[in-house]
């Protein structure tokens, strides 16, 4: 699984490919300077079940503790990975 990022100033990206298809997402917005918001995931037909929301939610963890960032999770999925997992609420705002 490949992950590949976009940003710019006000939102960004975080999106997985699987063989050159791309299997899913997941979409911030930044809250200020030190912050953003995980507010969408989204996984492709076919390839439910298959880690990549997961996938995808850690390289954001490893992308917010690289830069001194924290997360706000508003998205349903993110949020729940967050519960369920208490060594990555470390970046948790």
């Amino acid at each position: 699984m490949e992950i590949k990022q976009q940003n710019n100033e006000k939102n960004g990206i975080f999106e997985a490919f699987i063989d050159g298809n791309k299997a899913g997402e997941i979409t911030y917005t930044w809250a200020g300077e030190g912050m953003f918001i995980v507010d969408h995931t989204g996984v492709e037909e076919g390839y439910n079940g298959r880690g990549v929301g997961k996938e995808i939610l850690l390289n954001i963890v490893d992308y917010a503790r690289k830069e001194n960032k924290k997360i706000i999770p508003l998205c349903p999925f993110a949020k729940a990975q967050f519960d369920k997992n208490e060594d990555l609420r470390d970046v948790l705002k």
